[in-house]
């Protein structure tokens, strides 16, 4: 298993959006057992949030969950004072690792698309993302890491998934701007896309859907659905030492989805 070097005198310190399930919370709970901090943000779910933070404490590192709705970009500056005082909590002024996981599901064709639901894939996807971590981006160590979640979508084409799609599609070319701009600080970006993975997430379509997940088994190479534990150690490994080479690249997680 891939380690992140830490101690209490040189503590890691991760902030993770959405990570109160699915995805975002299997990756707090690897990067707890790979002895990193995490300061992750849920959207309204407090006691989901409560029983990651009480997980991480099993696993003696520190979890603290704070409200963040990352559709509102009004609201980042008041989170960022808040993730001050959470950093001074964990002893720390600084984090080193961001990972853009939250997000919203949509399906739905081109043609019956409406503006107010392209709207508000915008905010969250593009719009959310861009200007948080442009917030952000005074508070993380020269060195660190950022990873922005997209999805296997904007290589797999499936009709219904265009509107979504597009918007990861974005955000895989703001992370090779990112990587470049950044460069001067050490900062390596990359994206982490994932397959059809069986979480709650679009109302537990693939985890819940025996049939969808069929043709999901059929279509990939490895012969399953993704799980999230097929994630979280992924994005806790890209962090680690043994990837700090890995810069500006889009990292497809499907198990060879439609390959």
């Amino acid at each position: 298993m891939p380690t992140i070097e830490t101690s209490e005198t040189n503590r890691r310190i991760a902030v993770v959006t959405g990570g109160s399930r699915g995805l975002g919370r299997n990756t707090v709970i690897n990067l707890a057992q790979r002895g990193v901090d995490t300061v992750f943000t849920y959207r309204s779910n407090e006691s989901e949030a409560a029983k990651v933070t009480d997980e991480a404490a099993a696993m003696g590192r520190k979890a603290i969950a704070l409200p963040l709705d990352t559709g509102r970009v009004g609201a980042f500056d008041a989170f960022v004072e808040t993730l001050r005082q959470a950093l001074e909590e964990l002893e720390a002024d600084r984090f080193d690792y961001l990972v853009n996981n939250a997000g919203t599901s949509h399906h739905g064709s081109i043609e019956e698309t409406t503006e107010a639901e392209l709207d508000a894939l915008y905010e969250v996807h593009f719009k959310g993302v861009f200007f948080l971590t442009q917030k952000l981006l005074p508070l993380i160590r020269d060195g660190g890491r950022i990873i922005n979640v997209s999805t296997g979508l904007t290589r797999i084409i499936v009709p219904g998934s265009a509107p979504y799609a597009s918007m990861k599609a974005a955000i895989e070319t703001f992370t090779k701007y990112l990587a470049k701009e950044l460069g001067p600080r050490r900062i390596a970006v990359n994206v982490v896309a994932p397959g059809a993975i069986a979480t709650d997430f679009s109302g537990g379509m693939v985890r819940d859907n025996p049939d969808l997940g069929k043709r999901v088994s059929d279509m990939t190479a490895l012969g399953r659905v993704g799980v999230p534990d097929d994630i979280g150690p992924m994005i806790a490994s890209l962090l680690s030492e043994d990837n700090r080479w890995v810069n500006a690249q889009r990292i497809e997680v499907s198990g060879g989805m439609a390959i």
